[in-house]
């Protein structure tokens, strides 16, 4: 086991971190910003290091200072939690190259997978179902047009580069997608330094549905079933819950193996999900593979009784997984709501400043992983999740029961949140009956 580990993110997965490496009995060094001094993370951690200023870019970004703080500290091992640097090859192989061990998968994984043209023909050639779409990266009006006639309409354009819904656009005909491919370029350019964007053949009402994967150093990969994160707006999960409603058992079986035989096929290590489009029918489609720890993976910890953060780091130090897939059980049901600082009524306009009044949920079934406090900065240069909810029952209406007074509970004020309009989809008679599909957000919207 490491002796020290630093933790290369912030806020509330930063904090995940540090208490999964206490109960493990490994020292922790926490990285800051300037605008993070008096962050919990920062707190907790057994030593904490600023590496720059409030921006991202010079800070979280911040490579070179990274690795510095992590040589200063003598640390082994470096977790990048999700977002930032967490899915950056050439971070993992600077890490690699200075000794440092990085919690997660290869930078050769990191790289496949990061590039979804690449990814998609590396999951075809290993016998997952793939989305029709453009054979290669598409880089003109001209060349989408072509693509979108072969495909017919709807279609959907998306970065080669990243995910997180930046560089998506659905298009139904000529005029739209011309605009639309010129935006998603930029788009995808500026979110990932990457303007490359590729066609898909567009999958009405589909649900989305990923696959919690766990692969060791020797072999042998599991999956931890599957996550239902088909709630989103504008590409962007709001809730997830596992197991999916209306998901049989015979569904699971084949969508797990295909997702163990897609890791194998890559040599995986780590933790990971394969993610896969579900239509009406059950037919299902590779989309793309996240090469990190996800926002949603307590819900898979509440039905598995795994703790996914201690899986990823002693995997990294070489440990064998003591785990065999038909020894994995799945017990009762877990939903996670994500809380953001936005305003709902001003078309989620980002909602920072300070709190004054904080009441967080509690009671039984209910989980909360957060980083804010009373008296806590909301920075206006980060990530504004604030909280995640997420509550567990042994049943699917119970674990609803629990959310919907648990979202009565969670007061944070002055600031705007989602807390009601979250409410509001629980108390929704189609997401009750779990009949639900990717454009349920819009659908909603329509209604109001």
């Amino acid at each position: 086991m490491f002796s020290k580990i630093l933790i290369a993110n912030r806020g509330e997965v930063a904090l995940r971190i540090i208490r999964a490496c206490k109960e493990l009995g490994v020292r922790t060094v926490a990285i800051y910003s300037e605008a993070d001094v008096t962050s919990l993370h920062v707190k907790f951690a057994d030593e904490a290091i600023c590496v720059g200023k409030a921006p991202a870019l010079s800070s979280y970004l911040n490579i070179p200072n990274i690795i510095s703080a992590a040589e200063i500290a003598d640390v082994e091992a470096i977790h990048p939690g999700y977002g930032f640097l967490a899915e950056d090859a050439h971070f993992a192989e600077i890490c690699e190259s200075c000794n440092i061990k990085f919690i997660g998968p290869t930078p050769e994984n990191i790289r496949l997978m990061g590039d979804k043209m690449l990814a998609k023909e590396t999951m075809r050639k290993a016998g997952l179902p793939i989305i029709p779409g453009s054979k290669d990266l598409v880089n003109t009006k001209e060349e989408a047009l072509k693509v979108a006639k072969k495909l017919k309409y709807p279609v959907i354009i998306k970065a080669s580069a990243g995910g997180g819904g930046k560089g998506m656009r659905v298009c139904h005909n000529d005029v739209r997608l011309i605009g639309a491919f010129l935006t998603a370029q930029r788009e995808a350019e500026a979110a990932f330094g990457n303007a490359n964007v590729y066609i898909e053949k567009y999958i009405d009402k589909p649900r989305h549905i990923e696959f919690q994967i766990l692969a060791d150093q020797h072999g042998r990969i599991v999956h931890l079933g599957e996550r239902d994160c088909s709630i989103q707006r504008r590409h962007q999960k709001l809730i997830e819950e596992s197991p999916s409603p209306m998901f049989s058992n015979k569904l699971r079986k084949k969508m797990g193996e295909l997702a163990v035989k897609g890791a194998r096929s890559v040599n995986y290590v780590n933790a990971g999900t394969i993610e896969f489009l579900l239509d009406k029918n059950d037919n299902f489609y590779f989309m793309e593979m996240n090469t990190r720890i996800q926002v949603e993976h307590p819900v898979t910890e509440m039905i598995t009784g795994r703790d996914l953060i201690k899986d990823q780091i002693r995997i990294a130090t070489g440990e064998k997984l003591n785990l065999k897939q038909e020894e994995i059980k799945f017990e009762g049901s877990a939903i996670e709501c994500r809380i953001y600082a936005e305003d709902p009524d001003n078309d989620f306009r980002p909602s920072p400043g300070k709190i004054s009044k904080l009441n967080l949920p509690g009671g039984r079934g209910i989980r909360v992983d957060t980083h804010v406090y009373q008296g806590y900065e909301v920075s206006p240069y980060y990530d504004s999740m604030i909280a995640k909810l997420i509550s567990y029952a042994p049943t699917r209406r119970g674990a609803i029961g629990i959310m919907q007074r648990s979202l009565d509970e969670f007061i944070a004020e002055p600031i705007k949140t989602t807390a009601a309009f979250n409410k509001h989809i629980f108390d929704n008679p189609a997401f009750l009956r779990g009949k639900f599909s990717t454009d349920f957000i819009e659908k909603l919207f329509e209604k109001k």
